[in-house]
């Protein structure tokens, strides 16, 4: 029975993949590892996954030599502003190559950018589509950012350039402005990046009432470093988050979709500093355009009260004399009516007096005795009933002509009615 050694049947495989594959092929498929080693030689894998799941349908493993590598990477990321790292799908020219030793693996020679950039915008716009579905795409851009944004939260790396210079911007503005800002921090590159950043809202979250807005800035880095922001869960939380987020870290032409869902994106950390003062200069000036409104209406009120003052004052004198006038003839009137009211309560009393007189004479004791009546005295006191009087008691009794004296000898007194 003829037979063949490994080494035989392997060489066999590779002359028939060699003489069955001699041309380049362009292929689609993602990229789930990259590793260089210290020659500079990238080895890949490459893996095709099934479209209604994450299951796997094909998987290659891949090379590209150093001297491609280096001219490959700088080519893919300035075009595409990503890193070429596995989790993106690309679009490589390959020859199919089989080693005796190593086996099958595509050796790659060239990458079509355009491809990569397509799945990245199709892979922003799912993300924009859900949160549009969900309605939280534009919450946080309908927040208000207050008048004076003096108490600023800042997610940053610790160590970032660009944090120092955001703080030294604030720090160093030309009005005087005061900013109190504290930071937290987080990694804002790589695979925790969306972690730690989330981490980081919460922590603000969860101190709301303390801060105006929240500042997310990246100090430096590569474009290609940007994708990591192209997360539904960072979105999703940037979009909903209470406080106004101003994003500044990216490039003048790259957005991420953290960078659109935001309420306000700016370049650089240096310019989200200044859109902060500048806001507290547009409050400035407004307080300065409202005084200034004050100002003149205050001086427009003093003249229109001045004027009527003026004009009061000249028609003091004819309004004087006329009031005066009027109040003489009032005068006059009540002057008579006082008198002829005068004179009627003087009649009124003098006849009323007469009457008391009348009154006060029929009443006196002459009077009295001229009627017939008589007074008796006892000890010069009038006796007004028997129970002053005792037998034994000199009495003096006075009629209108003279007086009596006389002694009581019996006291008799009238018998009441039964």
């Amino acid at each position: 029975m003829e037979s063949l050694s490994l080494l035989e049947l392997n060489a066999l495989v590779r002359d028939t993949l060699e003489t069955g594959l001699p041309d380049e092929y362009w292929v689609r498929a993602e990229l789930s590892e990259v590793h260089a080693n210290s020659s500079g030689h990238c080895y890949v894998e490459f893996i095709q996954k099934s479209e209604r799941g994450n299951g796997l349908l094909a998987k290659a493993r891949g090379i590209i030599w150093a001297n491609v590598y280096h001219l490959l990477k700088a080519y893919f990321e300035s075009s595409t502003g990503q890193a070429f790292a596995a989790g993106i799908k690309v679009l490589v020219k390959v020859s199919v190559n089989f080693h005796e030793l190593y086996g099958y693996s595509l050796v790659v020679s060239e990458i079509d950018p355009t491809y990569t950039l397509g799945d990245l915008a199709e892979r922003r716009r799912k993300i924009l589509r859900q949160l549009q579905e969900e309605g939280v795409l534009d919450l946080n851009k309908e927040l208000e950012i207050p008048m004076l944004p003096q108490r600023v939260a800042v997610i940053s790396s610790k160590t970032a350039a660009g944090f120092g210079d955001f703080c030294d911007q604030l720090r160093q503005n030309a009005y005087g402005f005061y900013f109190r800002v504290e930071l937290f921090p987080a990694l804002m590159q790589g695979d925790r990046l969306e972690a730690s950043v989330l981490h980081a809202l919460d922590c603000i979250n969860a101190r709301s009432e303390e801060f105006d807005v929240v500042v997310i800035i990246r100090g430096g880095g590569a474009t290609s470093e940007l994708a990591d922001f192209d997360s539904y869960l960072l979105a999703s939380a940037c979009a909903q988050f209470p406080l106004p987020i101003i994003t500044g870290i990216g490039h003048e032409r790259d957005d991420t979709v953290l960078d659109m869902v935001a309420h306000t994106r700016v370049k650089t950390p240096t310019a989200a500093a200044e859109l902060l003062i500048q806001y507290m200069v547009d409050a400035a000036e407004k307080l300065a355009a409202l005084k200034n409104r004050l100002y003149a209406g205050v001086k427009q009120l003093l003249k229109e009260k001045s004027n009527r003052l003026a004009v009061l004052t000249k028609a003091i004198p004819a309004g004087a004399v006329r009031r005066i006038s009027e109040q003489k003839v009032a005068l006059e009137g009540l002057r008579g009516k006082l008198g002829l009211a005068a004179h009627r309560r003087l009649t009124s009393q003098k006849h009323q007096l007469s009457l008391w007189m009348q009154k006060i004479e029929d009443a006196a004791p002459e009077k009295q005795l001229a009627r017939g009546y008589t007074i008796t005295l006892k000890e010069g006191k009038i006796i007004k009933g028997l129970e002053s009087i005792t037998e034994g008691d000199v009495l003096e009794t006075m009629w209108v002509d003279g007086k009596v004296r006389s002694e009581v000898k019996n006291i008799e007194k009238r018998k009441e009615e039964a």
